[in-house]
């Protein structure tokens, strides 16, 4: 179907999006357009589809349907969302002038989506991009012995669910209930420490480079920098710090037997995702299909409104976490 409509990269020429044309309502999609789309995706990273006509959330669930049969809701976000229909969200809750640093979705769980569906259904008046990075790209562009350290030991993430900065117990694991909690931790290998004032603080280890199921190819494949307390504003890792005490940000990355990530390691990440970053501005209608393994994403800083919404598909558990000491195993390619 798409040889009959028009295919063409993105201008200027990004490497991981790729645009298509397609009928305006995915109600009327041919079953052959979701392979088509699907393949798009894995030899391109991700896919943007223009000029459909979706004006609303029931619009963009249509499509995700049309092209996933494995919905998949979001457990252990670190910000808070609206509920926007059935497996479908708002973009994570982030101060409009901030932006979103580059990361995978849900990558220090032991689930996380294989697919992600960003829809816009209004853009900002400036900024607000959801751009993207080849995680095996990022990857090359990193030095040899970070990148060991990392597949040697994982990385840990820290969290601290106060209730007042980032998501709430209820908005992780939806529930407040220490014992579903709890048991929710124990299955997915999470550390958990119930503080004297009823807050929770969590540590959880992980892989941070992955072997994609289709492509195998290795992947930078993980959330360090994003999460690190360094990749805050300053004046406000100074006030969490103030307010919390360095043990209680709401949340911190590490190395895998427990070293802090410098600051220098954190701007040497951010500089290999910001080589490998490709940006285009959202349209009413624009719907992006995106390989979670294969892709970051992040969100700019914008001006005006902005409405995308979100919905993750096709759960998979990437990896085993390494443990200090223990390398984590891996096949050359």
């Amino acid at each position: 179907m798409l040889s009959a409509l028009f295919r063409r990269p993105v201008t200027p020429e990004p490497a991981a999006i790729h645009e298509s044309a397609a009928p305006p309502d995915p109600a009327r999609w041919p079953d052959s357009y979701r392979k088509e789309l699907l393949d798009l995706v894995a030899a391109h990273g991700a896919v943007l589809v223009g000029g459909l006509d979706l004006r609303g959330a029931a619009d963009v669930e249509t499509a995700v349907r049309r092209t996933t049969d494995r919905p998949m809701r979001e457990t252990e976000g670190f910000a808070p969302r609206e509920t926007r229909g059935e497996g479908l969200y708002s973009s994570a809750v982030w101060p409009a002038n901030q932006p979103m640093c580059m990361h995978h979705e849900l990558s220090y769980a032991r689930r996380c989506p294989g697919l992600l569906f960003f829809a816009c259904l209004e853009p900002p008046t400036d900024g607000g991009a959801t751009a993207l990075a080849d995680a095996a790209d990022v990857l090359d562009a990193l030095p040899t012995s970070l990148v060991q350290r990392f597949e040697d030991e994982g990385w840990l993430l820290e969290r601290s669910y106060n209730g007042e900065i980032g998501a709430t117990l209820s908005q992780a694991f939806g529930t407040e209930d220490r014992g579903a909690v709890d048991a929710y931790c124990r299955t997915n290998d999470i550390e958990t420490a119930w503080q004297p004032d009823g807050t929770l603080r969590t540590r959880q280890r992980r892989g941070a480079v992955v072997r994609h199921p289709a492509s195998g190819r290795r992947c930078w494949f993980n959330q360090i920098a994003f999460l690190n307390e360094w990749t805050m504003a300053p004046e406000v890792r100074e006030f969490l710090i103030e307010e919390y005490g360095p043990g209680g940000l709401p949340f911190t990355t590490r190395y895998g037997d427990g070293d802090p990530v410098p600051r220098e390691v954190v701007e040497r990440i951010n500089e290999a995702y910001d080589g490998a970053t490709v940006r285009r501005s959202w349209r009413a209608g624009d719907l992006m299909i995106v390989d979670n393994l294969r892709t970051a994403h992040s969100r700019e800083a914008y001006t005006g409104p902005r409405d995308v919404l979100v919905a993750m598909a096709d759960p998979i558990d990437p990896v085993d976490p390494p443990s200090p000491g223990r390398p984590q195993r891996r096949t050359e390619a």
